[in-house]
C-alpha cells in the first residue's frame, strides 16, 4: 500500500470505522483512540497491506482494538463521570432510537459487534469471519441467536409504537 493510497483509505473508512467503534464502545473519545491507533497501526503496516483487503484489514485493526479496549476497561473499575451527560443525550433521541439501543444493549460484546458489522457495515459472512477471528458458520449462528434476541426484545408490548 502506497502513501496515496493509504490516504485514500483513510478518507474512505474513517467514518465507518468511528461509526462502528462509536456504537459498541458508546463513548465518542474512546472510539476516537480506537480509530487512531487503528489507522496508526495501518499506517505501520502498510508495506504489507494490499491496497484490495485495506477495508478489511483496518476493520479487523478496530475490532481488535475495541475488544482490548473492553477487557482493559473491565479491569479498571473507575466511576464514570459521563453518566449524566449519557442519560440526557439518550433522552434526547427519538423512541425509535431508544428503543433499538436498549435492544442492542441485550446482547453481549460479540453478538453485537456481528450485527453492527452485518446489518449496519454490510459485511458478508466470510468478512466478518476474517474481521473477528470467527469461522462463517459460527458467525451464522452467533448471528441467528442475536437476531432472536432482538426480535425478542422489540416484538414486547411495551417497546412496539
Amino acid at each position: 500500500m502506497t502513501e496515496k493510497q493509504y490516504n485514500e483509505c483513510v478518507n474512505l473508512y474513517a467514518d465507518n470505522v468511528f461509526r462502528f467503534i462509536v456504537k459498541n464502545l458508546k463513548h465518542e473519545e474512546d472510539a476516537r483512540d480506537v480509530v487512531q491507533t487503528s489507522f496508526e497501526k495501518l499506517w505501520r503496516n502498510r508495506e504489507n497491506v494490499e491496497n484490495d483487503k485495506a477495508k478489511s484489514y483496518l476493520f479487523t485493526i478496530a475490532y481488535n482494538q475495541m475488544i482490548d479496549h473492553l477487557r482493559k476497561a473491565k479491569r479498571v473499575s473507575f466511576k464514570n463521570d459521563f453518566d449524566e451527560e449519557t442519560k440526557i443525550g439518550f433522552q434526547q433521541h427519538s423512541y425509535t432510537k431508544k428503543i433499538l439501543m436498549n435492544a442492542l444493549n441485550q446482547l453481549n460484546e460479540t453478538q453485537k459487534s456481528l450485527v453492527m458489522l452485518k446489518d449496519y457495515e454490510g459485511y458478508n459472512y466470510e468478512e466478518i469471519g476474517k474481521i473477528t477471528g470467527l469461522n462463517e458458520s459460527q458467525v451464522k449462528v452467533y448471528l441467528h441467536r442475536a437476531r432472536i434476541i432482538l426480535r425478542d426484545y422489540l416484538v414486547k408490548p411495551e417497546n412496539i409504537l
